[in-house]
């Protein structure tokens, strides 16, 4: 009896392709992880600062200005996120170190703008941004 349910269990995938996610279903598990959700949240947070100062200042204002950056690099890191064919590796840690990327990026921006590119701060800057580039595309080649 064991043998006979043994040998049926072990040849039941036997022949079969293993089985594909469908595109939504990897999008679902992709919008699920946490390194989707890490950046989510710091969109989330930029965008109600971005309304918060857009009620007493103009798109001129700095703090305004750096906030869109950082959207628009943050929209950048959700569409390859959701570009992914391996969701095991969008882990929080590679959303915190995408979000923090994204900070790093947007204030060496900031000093490009106020120093230009041959300043020690923005040389700075540059070397900590690749760190991170770096550790990211350890995990997402």
């Amino acid at each position: 009896m064991f043998v006979f349910l043994g040998t049926l269990l072990a040849g039941f995938g036997y022949g079969q392709s293993p089985k594909k996610t469908a595109p939504d279903e990897n999008l679902k598990v992709i919008k699920s992880s946490p390194a989707y959700a890490e950046v989510l949240l710091r969109k989330a947070e930029l965008e109600a600062e971005v309304e918060s100062l857009l009620e007493t200042y103009t798109e001129d204002y700095p703090k305004l200005r750096e906030s869109r950056f950082e959207l628009d690099l943050i929209a950048q890191d959700l569409t390859k996120l959701l570009a992914q064919t391996d969701p095991s590796r969008l882990t929080l840690a590679l959303g915190k170190l995408l979000v923090r990327k994204n900070q790093l990026e947007t204030d060496l921006w900031v000093l490009q703008n106020q120093y230009g590119k041959d300043h020690p701060e923005v040389k700075r800057a540059q070397r900590k941004v690749a760190s991170f580039q770096k550790s990211i595309k350890e995990i997402l080649p």
